[in-house]
């Protein structure tokens, strides 16, 4: 069973866009759709290492903001002639608040 954890708030995610959530392990982009659907995908782009969290949605989908490379949201993969995938994780809306998988999110430990 995936446990969940609040990192905000849907309006705190633009329509179409998307915010930057930092974890133990690395950077996931949290993505908005049009409708308010919510998804999560790694923030690197498999290709150059462009930020997802900077790129352009378009209905169920990313176009990473470097070489145009478009991924769809639900699967994490790579559309068209590209070939990649990129990792998706579990993130779900709650009373207007959005809730991430809390496996991702995990204490470093101190040096």
């Amino acid at each position: 069973m995936t446990v969940f954890v609040d990192i905000g708030s849907l309006d705190d995610i633009p329509r179409q866009g998307a915010r930057l959530v930092k974890t133990a392990q690395d950077c996931i982009a949290v993505f908005r759709t049009a409708d308010d659907r919510v998804f999560a995908l790694d923030d690197r782009c498999p290709h150059k290492g462009g930020p997802l969290s900077e790129g352009i949605v378009h209905g169920t989908a990313v176009t990473c903001p470097l070489h145009n490379w478009v991924f769809d949201l639900n699967t994490g993969q790579a559309q068209g002639a590209d070939q990649g995938q990129v990792r998706t994780h579990a993130v779900r809306v709650s009373q207007g608040r959005v809730l991430i998988d809390a496996g991702l999110i995990r204490s470093r430990n101190a040096a």
